[in-house]
C-alpha cells in the first residue's frame, strides 16, 4: 500500500503552528499553573504517586496530565514550554486521527478540510498552545467513543475477536480518561451510549454485555492509579474528589457561574468560523449511508450531550464544552462538503460569516487604541479596585498594532470573491488558514500586553524573588502563580527554616 504523504504534511503543519512561541508568555493563573506547579512539586518530591499544591495533597484531578507535563519538565526543564508541551503533541495526534478518520469515511479532502477547519477556529486551535488538561481528556474519550462504536468506522472486519478489541480499547481509552480528570470521563460517554442507543434504536442485549466489557475494562484500568491511592492513603482522596465535583456540579463554584446558554455563546464565538457551518449540519439530516450515517449520528449526539449536560452544571467555565470541538469541527465539514457538491454557499453563511469575522476583527483592531487611551475603560472596573489598579501598568501600545484585527476584516471582505474565482473548496482553505494567522498574529502581538494587566507584575516580583531566604504569598486573592515562579521549597523545608528562626 502506498504511503499518504499527507499524514506528514499534517503532522508539520500542526507542529508549526502548535510548538513556537509556545513558550514565551508566563503561564495564567489559575488553570496553566496549578497543574505546572503540581508537576514541578512532583519532580521536586519525588512523590509521583499523589499529585500536590503547596505541598499538600492535591484532591481536584488524577495525575495523567500531570505525569505528561513531568517528563515534559525533565526532558526542557521545569517552564512554560515544557508545561505546555504534552498539548501541542496533542494537536499533532488530534488532527492525524481526524483527517485519517475523515479520509476513511469520505475521502482525503474531507480529512483535510476537518484539519483545516479545526486549525482555523480560535478556541479549539488556542487550546493545543495552552497548559490545560481539556486537550487531552477530550482526545481520550474520542478514542474511547470510536471504539465504542465500532459500526461508526470504515471497516471490513466483524469477527468477535475484533468486537472484543474494540471494546477493550474503548474502556482502556476511558479508563485513561478518567485519569486525567476523573469520572466525569466515564459519565459522557456512558450519556452518549445511551442517547444515541435510545434515539436511534439500537438497543438491544449484545450491546448491552459489550458496554458491560467495556466498563469493567475502564474499572480496571482506573483502578490502576485509584486503587493503588486508596491503598496507600485509605479513602480520604476519592472521598474529597467525589465531593468537590459534586459542588461544581450544584453551585458556581469559585466565581465561575454564568446563564444557561453560556457554552452555546461560547461555541458560536470562540469555534468560529467552523461553528457557522456546522449549525447547517446540525439541524439538517442528510441522506447518508453505512458508516457514514453512523459517524454522524454520533458526533451530533456527542455535541448535543456535552452541550446540554454542562448548561446544566452550575459552574460554567469556558472549557467545560470543549468537548464540542471535535464533533462541531466534523460538523462543519459536513456542510462545506455539501457546499462544495451544490456548487454555493448559503446567504445565512455568508452574512453570518462576515458579519461575527468583523466584529472579531474590531474588537481585536481596537485593543492598541484603548490601550493608548485606558482612561476610558476605568469605570467599568469602579467596584474592582484590583483591577482598577492593574489598569495603571505601564504597557506600550502603537497605532501599528491595529492592523492585526485590519487584515483579518480586510480578508474576510475578500473572502466572498475569493469562493466566486476560486471556489468553495479554495476559498473555505483561504478563510481558515486566514483565521489561523490571524489567531496567531494576535497572540504573538497581544499576549503579553495583556498579561501585563493581569498577573505580569507579580510574577515578575515572585521570579525576582525566587532564589533569596523569604517567603511570598498573597494576601486576600487566590493564586498558584507565587508557587511556581516563586520556585517554593517544600514545606518540610520551610519548616525547618522558622524552627531555626526561632
Amino acid at each position: 500500500m502506498k504511503f499518504d504523504y499527507n499524514y506528514l504534511f499534517i503532522g508539520l503543519l500542526a507542529s508549526l503552528f502548535f510548538i513556537p512561541f509556545i513558550g514565551n508568555a508566563h503561564l495564567f493563573d489559575w488553570d496553566e499553573i496549578n497543574f505546572a506547579e503540581c508537576s514541578r512539586e512532583m519532580i521536586l518530591t519525588g512523590e509521583y504517586l499523589r499529585p500536590q499544591i503547596n505541598f499538600a495533597p492535591f484532591w481536584e484531578k488524577p495525575p495523567l496530565f500531570i505525569w505528561f507535563q513531568c517528563l515534559s519538565m525533565h526532558v526542557f526543564g521545569v517552564n512554560e514550554f515544557a508545561a505546555r508541551f504534552p498539548n501541542a503533541l496533542c494537536g499533532v495526534l488530534t488532527f492525524l486521527l481526524i483527517y485519517h478518520l475523515g479520509k476513511k469515511l469520505y475521502d482525503k479532502i474531507f480529512g483535510g478540510l476537518w484539519v483545516v477547519g479545526y486549525l482555523g477556529s480560535f478556541l479549539p486551535h488556542l487550546y493545543f498552545k495552552s497548559g490545560i488538561i481539556d486537550p487531552w481528556f477530550n482526545l481520550l474519550i474520542f478514542f474511547s467513543l470510536i471504539f465504542l462504536f465500532p459500526e461508526t468506522r470504515a471497516t471490513t472486519s466483524n469477527t468477535s475477536v475484533s468486537h472484543i478489541r474494540n471494546y477493550t480499547f474503548a474502556g482502556i481509552f476511558c479508563g485513561l480518561a478518567i485519569l486525567t480528570k476523573g469520572p466525569v470521563a466515564y459519565l459522557i460517554i456512558s450519556l452518549v451510549f445511551l442517547a444515541k442507543s435510545l434515539i436511534f434504536n439500537e438497543i438491544n442485549l449484545k450491546k448491552i454485555k459489550n458496554y458491560f466489557f467495556f466498563s469493567v475494562t475502564a474499572l480496571v484500568v482506573a483502578l490502576i492509579w485509584f486503587g493503588i491511592e486508596t491503598l496507600k492513603n485509605g479513602t480520604w482522596f476519592i472521598k474529597t474528589f467525589i465531593e468537590y465535583n459534586i459542588r461544581l456540579a450544584q453551585t458556581e463554584d469559585s466565581g465561575h457561574g454564568g446563564f444557561v446558554g453560556y457554552h452555546f455563546v461560547v461555541l458560536l464565538f470562540g469555534c468560529f468560523p467552523a461553528s457557522i457551518f456546522a449549525i447547517n449540519a446540525l439541524f439538517t439530516r442528510y441522506n447518508f449511508e453505512g458508516e457514514k450515517v453512523d459517524f454522524t449520528r454520533l458526533m451530533k449526539v456527542l455535541f448535543w450531550v456535552v452541550l446540554i449536560l454542562f448548561s446544566l452544571v452550575q459552574s460554567k467555565i469556558v472549557h467545560y464544552s470543549s468537548l464540542c470541538y471535535l464533533p462541531l469541527t466534523f460538523l462543519s465539514t459536513i456542510t462545506l462538503k455539501k457546499y462544495i457538491e451544490n456548487g454555493k454557499i448559503t446567504r445565512f453563511s455568508k452574512i453570518s460569516l462576515l458579519s461575527i469575522g468583523i466584529l472579531l476583527g474590531l474588537i481585536i483592531g481596537i485593543l492598541p487604541i484603548l490601550g493608548q487611551n485606558i482612561d476610558i475603560i476605568k469605570p467599568l472596573f469602579q467596584k474592582d479596585i484590583f483591577a482598577l489598579k492593574n489598569l495603571d501598568a505601564a504597557i506600550s501600545w502603537s497605532n501599528a498594532q491595529i492592523l492585526v484585527g485590519l487584515v483579518y476584516i480586510f480578508a474576510l471582505i475578500i473572502f466572498p470573491f475569493a469562493l466566486k474565482k476560486r471556489g468553495i473548496l479554495r476559498g473555505s482553505l483561504f478563510l481558515f488558514l486566514a483565521s489561523a494567522l490571524f489567531l496567531n498574529a494576535a497572540l504573538i502581538v497581544f499576549i503579553n500586553k495583556i498579561e501585563g494587566y493581569s498577573q505580569n507584575a507579580a510574577i515578575t516580583f515572585y521570579k525576582e524573588h525566587a532564589d533569596e531566604d523569604c517567603y511570598i504569598t498573597t494576601f486576600h486573592f487566590k493564586s498558584y502563580a507565587h508557587l511556581f515562579y516563586a520556585k517554593k521549597e517544600s514545606l518540610k523545608t520551610y519548616n525547618i527554616l522558622i524552627i531555626n528562626g526561632l
